[in-house]
């Protein structure tokens, strides 16, 4: 992703900035809520309460200033068949599935939290490199992929005029955002394009698609409500209604972490800065836990928001809080003007984060980097696009650590001698483990060795339970034959678990001292020399 850091303005942000790139993130926020409540099966209010709450709370207590949280995708299809599943449960036209929604997002807090104060947040490290460019470039395909939607009407493809006229409102949009840093590079040019394209919209009269139309068209009102009351979730407090929303509040939790973790390296790279990963575990939890009770629908980092958030100047908390109290005062007492704003001037400022969220690297490296790592790059982007982030970023880091587990079983060797005494040594390089065991026992000739052999592990390392297993059964088969064999250069908790341990490991004192030390075995085997 080395391109984008070119794109992404290198500087220490300003409350002026933090300001204005707030506003900006509130205005692209409010589509995006109300698609993913939609998503969910939930009104667009839930949808909103649950944005402002997530970034306000957020950036106050996160890891990662100038990151933004909201509702999210990610979360919202997993959301749908829980709300589905809970109104099943309640009498009809109760709308069960939303209380059951509130009370498993108490629960997504509180694993959440826990994983942060656990300090779990430290494990994305094992993230590598390749699934991570996969990560970025699987989210900038899906949202574009999301923003088409707002090309179509009914289902169907806008035709004609209307397609037009929303293609050029976008291309003008884009064409500001561009414009805009070279007239002047702290000028907040997302939210200059949207009033700018909005302004001409209602002063020209033009006929195109505004968030109020986009709400209705999906069967909403509007985004005009009071603020949010506390409420406990309304249903029974039962081992049933744990057992049912418990798989879901893992599922959710663990999505949450991944994409607000990855989110965070993400923002880190492009700051040339570090967040912390535990703190905004336990911020996306609290967060989480206080949509449960202030009926929102919960969510966790956004990365098209957060690129908007940091390419628009936002680098402090300011910014995701401005976001947050912006977007409540939209709902509180704006909601006529924001309900006014195009489409078409939305979508122009996520195809740009489309085009800064895209590792273009990708196309500059994959005939550098080793063919495993672009396998994992296009798995993950594919399985991004096709399922979502959790299923990408798990099946990338798995297939990543077979593959390093396969080159690793590869390099375990043995350099065999025989000295002047005729004692046959093994010094074996590399680690074992067991990927590596079936080469590690194929090194030995025992039926043609000489009756004493050596076998030393100064240049290797022993790894797991199948490494100490094959050791052991090597050992047996030497001793079956009636030779004998020296074990070297084990550690302490190796010799405890190898058999007849008395017998076979010896260390030499001189050598390494902090071994292990059986200096009866090792006079035997200098006798024996």
């Amino acid at each position: 992703m080395e391109s984008n850091h070119s794109m992404v303005p290198q500087t220490k942000g300003s409350i002026q900035s933090d300001i204005f790139s707030g506003l900006t993130v509130a205005l692209a926020l409010v589509p995006e809520a109300v698609a993913f409540a939609f998503v969910a099966g939930v009104s667009p209010i839930v949808g909103l309460y649950g944005a402002f709450m997530m970034s306000i709370i957020t950036a106050i207590f996160g890891g990662r200033p100038g990151m933004i949280s909201g509702a999210t995708g990610a979360m919202a299809v997993v959301m749908v068949h829980l709300v589905k599943e809970g109104n099943a449960l309640g009498a009809a036209g109760a709308n069960a599935g939303l209380q059951y929604l509130f009370v498993t997002l108490l629960l997504v807090g509180v694993l959440q939290a826990v994983a942060g104060a656990a300090r779990l947040g430290k494990f994305i490290r094992m993230v590598p490199r390749s699934v991570m460019m996969g990560f970025v470039n699987g989210l900038a395909i899906v949202i574009f992929l999301s923003q088409l939607n707002m090309f179509k009407a009914n289902g169907e493809w806008l035709q004609g005029t209307p397609m037009w006229t929303m293609a050029a409102l976008v291309a003008l949009t884009m064409a500001l955002l561009f414009l805009i840093p070279y007239i002047h590079a702290k000028a907040p040019g997302a939210l200059i394009a949207i009033i700018g394209v909005s302004v001409l919209v209602a002063f020209a009269g033009i006929d195109t698609e505004t968030v109020l139309s986009f709400i209705q068209s999906n069967g909403g009102a509007g985004i005009e409500a009071g603020l949010p009351s506390f409420a406990i979730p309304q249903i029974p407090f039962t081992l049933e209604t744990l057992i049912f929303i418990a798989p879901y509040a893992l599922i959710l939790a663990a999505i949450g972490l991944i994409e607000s973790l990855m989110t965070l390296n993400l923002i880190d790279e492009l700051t040339q800065t570090h967040g912390h990963g535990n703190r905004e575990c336990i911020a996306q939890g609290l967060a989480n836990f206080v949509n449960g009770l202030f009926g929102g629908m919960g969510g966790c980092a956004m990365i098209g928001q957060s690129i908007i958030n940091i390419t628009s100047g936002g680098r402090g908390r300011l910014s995701g809080i401005i976001a947050g109290v912006a977007l409540l005062f939209f709902i509180l007492f704006t909601s006529e003007y924001i309900e006014a704003v195009p489409i078409a001037a939305l979508v122009g400022v996520m195809f740009i984060v489309v085009i800064k969220t895209f590792a273009w690297s990708t196309f500059k490296i994959m005939n550098k980097i080793p063919k495993a790592d672009f396998i994992v790059i296009v798995l993950v982007t594919a399985l991004t696009v096709i399922f979502d982030l959790a299923i990408a970023v798990l099946s990338g880091v798995i297939v990543s650590a077979l593959i390093f587990a396969w080159q690793n079983a590869l390099r375990i060797r043995a350099r065999k001698e025989i000295d002047e005494h005729g004692i046959k040594h093994y010094k074996i390089y590399g680690p074992l483990f067991f990927g590596s065991t079936t080469l590690f026992a194929s090194k030995f000739d025992i039926q043609n060795d000489p009756d004493e052999v050596v076998i030393d592990f100064e240049e290797s390392r022993i790894m797991d339970q199948s490494a100490i297993e094959i050791i052991n059964k090597v050992a047996e088969n030497y001793l079956q034959v009636g030779k004998h064999i020296h074990l070297r250069h084990l550690s302490p908790d190796c010799i405890k678990l190898i058999k007849k341990a008395e017998k076979i490991c010896d260390v030499n004192v001189l050598e390494d001292p902090d071994y292990f030390v059986s200096v009866d075995n090792y006079r035997k085997l200098q006798e024996s020399i």
